[in-house]
């Protein structure tokens, strides 16, 4: 059950990744830019879960895991704060 709901999470990150990215070339708002650059980054964190915890339990992508949420947090965070409206 644990590796379908890491799939999942790979999978609904992703698309939500697509459809900001989707409003963004629809309505050239710069916050959905960079809100799906952030899922996009998530997402492949959610891919270094799957395969800590699943395909390769003996190896440790713990450290590579964090490295992309925090990297995704802070494109969002640098989108949240120099971009203006």
């Amino acid at each position: 059950m644990a590796p379908a709901v890491y799939i999942l999470g790979v999978l609904i990150t992703f698309a939500c990744g697509v459809l900001l990215m989707r409003g963004y070339v629809r309505g050239k708002k710069r916050l959905l830019l960079w809100s799906s650059l952030c899922f996009f980054g998530l997402s492949i964190s959610h891919v270094f879960v799957l395969l800590d915890l699943v395909v390769f339990p003996n190896i440790n992508f713990y450290p590579w895991r964090l490295g992309t949420a925090a990297g995704a947090m802070l494109v969002l965070l640098y989108g949240l704060i120099w971009e203006d409206e």
